[in-house]
């Protein structure tokens, strides 16, 4: 084999002819490869697997949780408080964020396993031709020029040039999203042939469904179409969620103002001459009282429990931020087979004896009806109508099982089982059907003569041959028709094409039906009874059939602002169709919705590309990295994009998306793994459940952050001003870790069983640009914080002052009066925006349960001899807890005020996303 010959293009070799491919290969099709040139060309190409990439080290990923800016304060603090001898205050705050570090670790994402994935789709036994006879080997040794033997069940093990093919059917479902077996043939294509329709090739990983056919390795590992999309996947990156960049924005934002802070505390420090260490001690104790410690941890329980609730609507999800992230979809990209549509093709209309009737039901159970005029059929009185079902019926060699699952399942082409459930509709049980007619010889399909013909004994004496296949092959070869009684008349053929160009638009894949008698002694079928004498039976046309709830789910995902778009690698007209039943919302021309193919997304600049896809709902014959490269430029124009599909050719979109959403029944393991989401049953409608449920999630995460902040912000206040007059410090550092740990986990945690507020699902998604804190937000968490700090000076001074207190009782005073206002202020936030005495007291008894817990254990640090100890608290009187819960009080109020003259009475449904 010439050194250069697999250097051509990846896309080139179905334009060549077999003859062509077989001499840059340098293989002989009768004999194959000698073993000698296998072991050379295994040594130069390798085995047919899939490479595997490498994964983080699981300490590193463990090291990395403490790469975030606020850990590096927090760290640096454990250092100085170690330095000054205050093992106390080290230890609690070592202990904080190592206790952060390991919450952290276990939030990672399972490693990313589509790899391997491929790698075992790949892997299967195969039949080849070597030194000149038939060998069954491993797939991983075969290389290019080895010479392929398929037949119906086989698993392609390379990608494959056929040069002989018999009937041979293949299902590319899970790499092109084509939803129906693709018939194959040997001749060459023209350049610029999409994936989808290189009937030449067969690819990796794909299945052959009927038929034989022999072909040349040209591509193994890690240079087929499977190889490709391994690559695409590598490369995807793992995006970041609208949460955690805001998150991280706010972090960055903190630990430049802490900085800038704790400078300025050191600077007043040595300007006024004061002591060194107290000047460190103050610096700590600031940036302590200003870091949530507590949110890390927070927020990755809120997310587990968001998971829990999740899984009970079917939705499991992989990653973790991937729940947050459903509220902020404001793009669905979803893939349609399998996941638009039921995935089971489905005869929709069947036209015979000039009239038009209606099949009802969807998918391979029997459920449904013919009807004509929306009326039931009696099949008796529709001859013309049960010989074309009969014809369907005859010619056919599909089976239907039913699984383990109780699904009934295709043994064969889904073309045939849709024909085989449209004769049960009318009455004719397969089995008894062939019984009554058996089969005496048949003309199998084959693509270059498209159609399908069938020899059986006739009911009624004789013999008689049904033909199927391609209209604009059969039509020509009708003498005469049969009309509504079943009486042999004259074909009307422009009425015949008229009715095939309706079910055309409407997306059916149109079938024609023919017979033709002959007598008792035929018992052989040649292509010359076939050819002429035909009597026209009538027209099946079929679909695969959107599912009935998808198109709610649609409707609800579209009235609550979030687009969806069609991205499937079907036909055009189908994909079209499809989208139009289902009611996706796009650019339309003269009342029909504009689809794309993807001959026309390759001729679109990346330029140009972002505004098209904003615009257009569906886009079909999409190859692989043209869904990349669709998702990437809606997520240019600031969408947070989910991604729907089940097949490997989704995977690497799948991954690039905000968050991947997987079908768990009818997805393949390489969608799975790439996936955030993976639905158990691989319905569209889980999505929008899903959305909802992720919706909730957020804006109770919003609810925590919201309360937590003033916290630290009214804590950082008191420190601040403490420092500029130069007064004693109200707080010690290890008293504000108590307060930031302990209310963060027994406080906040319980908004996340806040229940869903109304209107979730009427309102616009939340712009990913915008900030985590609104302007009403960022405002009213000043006015708690400026509260807390006027009540927390005014208590201080009170006890030292008036009440002739020690300063450990003062402080102690300081922090029971923090917590209490967070207590107060937690019942405030239970909705942003509506008052609290609308949603019921008891609504959410976490919240009470939690309060009452966190009394107790403020109790505790108070009175307990060992919390005085390690915290240096001190014993507090009861008019000082009188004093405390008055102002708890006066912050309530002052946000219920708050909230009336914002946002008024019932007017704030929407006001989180505001």
């Amino acid at each position: 084999m010439g050194r250069n010959n697999l250097k051509k293009p990846l896309n080139s070799w179905h334009q060549l002819q077999a003859e062509e491919v077989v001499r840059l290969l340098d293989v002989d099709l009768e004999t194959g490869l000698a073993a000698e040139e296998v072991k050379r060309r295994q040594e130069k190409f390798g085995l047919n697997r899939i490479a595997a990439r490498p994964g983080t080290p699981a300490w590193l990923k463990f090291l990395q949780q403490f790469n975030q800016p606020l850990v590096y304060i927090l760290l640096a603090a454990v250092v100085v408080t170690a330095l000054l001898g205050e093992w106390v205050d080290s230890s609690v705050i070592f202990g904080v964020v190592f206790l952060n570090a390991i919450v952290g670790f276990l939030q990672e994402a399972k490693a990313e396993q589509a790899i391997e994935s491929l790698s075992q789709m790949v892997a299967t036994e195969t039949t080849v031709r070597r030194d000149g006879r038939k060998q069954r080997i491993h797939s991983e040794q075969l290389v290019p020029g080895d010479v392929v033997l398929l037949q119906s069940g086989d698993r392609v093990p390379a990608d494959l040039r056929l040069f002989h093919v018999k009937s041979l059917q293949v299902d590319e479902s899970a790499l092109t999203g084509e939803s129906v077996p693709v018939h194959k043939h040997p001749d060459p294509l023209a350049l610029d042939t999409v994936l989808g329709d290189r009937k030449n090739l067969a690819f990796t990983g794909t299945l052959v469904t009927a038929g034989q056919g022999e072909g040349v390795v040209w591509a193994t590992a890690d240079q087929t179409e499977t190889g490709h999309i391994a690559r695409l996947i590598s490369e995807a990156v793992d995006l970041s969620t609208p949460l955690t960049k805001k998150i991280a924005y706010l972090s960055r934002l903190l630990l430049w103002v802490i900085l800038a802070l704790a400078a300025a505390i050191i600077a007043i420090g040595v300007l006024r001459g004061e002591n060194l260490v107290e000047t460190f001690m103050a610096a700590v104790a600031l940036a302590v009282g200003a870091i949530p410690e507590g949110l890390p941890a927070a927020v990755t329980i809120v997310l587990a429990i968001g998971v829990a609730r999740m899984a009970k609507r079917r939705a499991i999800i992989r990653k973790l931020p991937a729940v947050e992230t459903l509220g902020s979809t404001t793009v669905i990209c979803s893939d349609k087979t399998g996941t638009l549509t039921e995935n089971q093709m489905t005869v929709r209309e069947i036209f015979a004896g000039g009239k038009l009737y209606e099949v009802t039901g969807v998918g391979y159970e029997p459920n449904g009806e013919i009807r004509l005029d929306g009326s039931p059929v009696k099949m008796p009185e529709q001859p013309a109508l049960a010989e074309c079902l009969r014809a369907g019926v005859l010619s056919n060699d599909a089976q239907m099982v039913r699984g383990d699952d109780g699904r009934l399942k295709v043994q064969g082409d889904p073309t045939e089982a849709a024909l085989l459930v449209a004769g049960e509709k009318g009455g004719l049980v397969s089995a008894d059907t062939h019984r009554e007619s058996p089969r005496v010889d048949e003309i199998p399909f084959e693509s270059e003569h498209m159609f399908r013909a069938t020899l059986h004994d006739s009911r009624v004496g004789g013999r008689v041959i049904y033909k199927v296949g391609a209209v604009e092959r059969l039509l020509e070869r009708c003498a005469d028709a049969l009309d509504e009684q079943g009486k042999v008349v004259a074909l009307d053929k422009e009425a015949v094409r008229r009715a095939v160009e309706a079910m055309a638009v409407r997306g059916l894949r149109v079938l024609a039906f023919a017979r033709r008698h002959v007598d008792a002694g035929h018992a052989k079928l040649e292509h010359s009874h076939v050819a002429e004498g035909l009597t026209f039976l009538g027209l099946q046309g079929m679909i695969d059939p959107p599912r009935p709830e998808a198109i709610e789910a649609v409707r609800k995902c579209q009235a609550a602002g979030i687009a969806v778009k069609m991205i499937t690698g079907d036909h055009l007209i189908t994909a079209r169709a499809i989208a139009e039943q289902i009611g996706l919302k796009g650019r339309e021309q003269h009342g029909k919705l504009i689809a794309l193919s993807g001959r026309e997304l390759e001729k679109i600049s990346d330029q140009e590309l972002p505004e098209v896809a904003e615009r257009t709902a569906v886009f079909a014959r999409v190859a692989p990295e043209q869904k990349l490269r669709l998702v990437r430029a809606l997520q240019s124009r600031g969408h947070v994009v989910a991604m729907t599909g089940d097949g490997v050719n989704d995977a690497p979109a799948l991954k690039q998306a905000d968050i991947g959403v997987a079908m768990g029944i009818s997805g393949t393991d390489v969608a799975k793994s790439a996936a955030a989401m993976v639905l158990t049953d691989d319905n569209f409608a889980s999505i929008e459940a899903a959305v909802e449920e992720g919706r909730g999630v957020f804006d109770n995460l919003t609810k925590f952050i919201v309360w937590t902040l003033p916290t630290n912000a009214g804590e950082a206040f008191i420190l601040l001003t403490a420092i500029v007059l130069g007064a004693t410090l109200p707080m010690l550092p290890v008293q504000l870790l108590w307060i930031n740990m302990t209310t963060a986990i027994l406080l906040g945690l319980t908004l996340v069983f806040e229940p869903k507020e109304r209107g979730l699902m009427q309102r616009p998604p939340r712009d990913p640009q915008k900030p985590l804190l609104t302007v009403a937000l960022a405002m009213r968490t000043g006015l708690v914080s400026l509260v807390m700090l006027a009540g927390a000076y005014w208590l201080f001074f009170w006890e030292l002052k008036v009440a002739g207190e020690t300063i450990a009782e003062a402080r102690t005073c300081v922090i029971n009066v923090i917590v209490l206002v967070e207590i107060a202020y937690l019942f405030n936030c239970r909705s942003l925006n509506h008052s609290f005495f609308s949603l019921g007291f008891f609504s959410n008894p976490w919240v009470v349960a939690g309060a009452l817990a966190m009394l107790a254990a403020q109790l505790l640090f108070t009175y307990a001899p060992v919390m005085n100890k390690l915290f240096h608290t001190a014993p507090i009187s009861g008019e000082s807890w009188l004093r405390i819960v008055g102002v708890a009080a006066i912050v309530f109020v002052v946000v219920e005020i708050e909230k009336w003259m914002r946002y008024g009475h019932g007017r704030g449904d929407h006001a989180v996303s505001e």
